[in-house]
């Protein structure tokens, strides 16, 4: 069980490493939306999972999970500032979580949508990149704004 953690760790490491270089994140999509999941450690108050939606840093590994329940979807890309401002925010707001780099065994990395902006905008810092936001003035705005919303 540790080396599964481990592995899940690396796995989302890789793809906030992968998604800060390309800009681009991939879905699973169908024409009634995205692939998404249940947690198997997070859930409401009322003892439900709460729902993932998951992502993936390449085409190639998201395709690997076209296959039972979700064998009529698409990869379907997202830039990486769509991501963090629009799908990272809503599900925060939604209290869903990030499913980074599932597997095809549905094995991932489970995130909080907010962490998962932190880590990345750690990560765009650390490159020397960084995005050009549409609802921020900066990523330094935008992660002022996660952080305060974090505290309360």
């Amino acid at each position: 069980m540790l080396q599964d953690h481990i592995t899940v760790q690396n796995r989302h490491k890789e793809f906030i490493k992968k998604i800060t270089e390309t800009e681009i994140v991939y879905a699973l999509q169908d024409d009634k939306g995205y692939a998404t999941s249940y947690s198997s450690e997070a859930e409401y108050e009322d003892g439900e999972p709460v729902q993932i939606i998951c992502f993936w840093s390449d085409p190639a590994r998201a395709k690997s999970c076209i296959e039972n329940e979700w064998n009529h979807y698409d990869p379907s890309p997202v830039s990486l500032t769509e991501f963090v401002e629009n799908w990272c925010l809503g599900m925060n707001s939604d209290g869903l979580l990030v499913g980074t780099n599932f597997d095809s065994h549905m094995f991932g990395y489970e995130a909080e949508p907010l962490e998962l902006i932190l880590d990345i905008i750690e990560e765009l810092r650390n490159s020397g990149k960084s995005l050009e936001l549409r609802k921020f003035e900066s990523l330094d705005d935008m992660e002022k704004q996660i952080r305060e919303v974090l505290e309360d």
